[in-house]
């Protein structure tokens, strides 16, 4: 191994850790992209590292983007954390955000391979799909729910989406705000965290899923395929 190829595996780890793009079409880190997928030992460092710190690397748009791996504590966020960033107190609050991030996945991916041609979701559409997706997933855990607990979870959520009002929004044209008081709040707040942590843009009440939204999503159903996909009627062969 070559000190060199070492310090220039280094370097992207500690850009990437930082928030840093590294891209083709980036100026300053425009170079270390092009390290990274011409040096074969660049790129075998950076891929050794990455999966020893739990880390997942994923490319997309010439761009690299990293993510917490599954369990990851040191790099990631424990149930507690999202609660107390999103300011809930309850599990069946933080469940229920979890199930609205998903809805925003599905508008936009169904599988891997299968974009919808979509530029922007509204929060009014979340809502929708949510209560549609909802509705068919309590009235089916009958038949897809193999332990109690399974069941109990969705009851929970269903139950919680169900009694909630569409908006607490006091005027007509009113953008409804981030809160635990209804289903456009709870939206709002999970918005809030999918902007923060640069999964959207907004602009004038519509989301535009960035690039690395974008590269997540494509690597989602290939690492991370769960209960929840299956019970929406994923096919564990797409």
């Amino acid at each position: 191994m070559e000190s060199k190829n070492l310090d220039k595996a280094l370097l992207i780890y500690s850009k990437l850790i930082s928030g840093d793009e590294v891209s083709k079409r980036d100026s300053e880190n425009g170079q270390l992209y092009e390290e990274y997928y011409s040096n074969a030992e660049v790129y075998d460092i950076v891929g050794s590292i990455f999966k020893k710190l739990n880390l997942c690397l994923y490319e997309y748009n010439d761009s690299l983007y990293v993510t917490a791996g599954e369990g990851n504590r040191v790099f990631g966020y424990t149930n507690d954390d999202v609660k107390r960033i999103l300011g809930l107190r309850l599990n069946k609050e933080l469940y229920l955000c979890y199930f609205i991030m998903y809805m925003m996945l599905i508008y936009f991916y169904r599988d891997s391979e299968s974009y919808q041609f979509r530029d922007y979701i509204k929060p009014e559409k979340v809502i929708e799909e949510t209560d549609r997706f909802l509705s068919g997933i309590t009235g089916e855990l009958a038949v897809f729910a193999r332990e109690d607990i399974e069941q109990e979870s969705f009851k929970a959520i269903g139950l919680l989406w169900d009694s909630l009002p569409i908006t607490t929004s006091g005027g007509e044209g009113e953008k409804a705000k981030a809160s635990r008081a209804s289903k456009s709040g709870y939206v709002k707040l999970t918005f809030n965290f999918m902007v923060s942590q640069g999964l959207f843009v907004e602009n004038d009440d519509r989301y535009y899923p960035t690039d690395r939204f974008k590269a997540l999503s494509e690597n989602y159903f290939e690492d991370y395929r769960g209960r929840l996909y299956q019970l929406l009627g994923g096919n564990e062969n797409a």
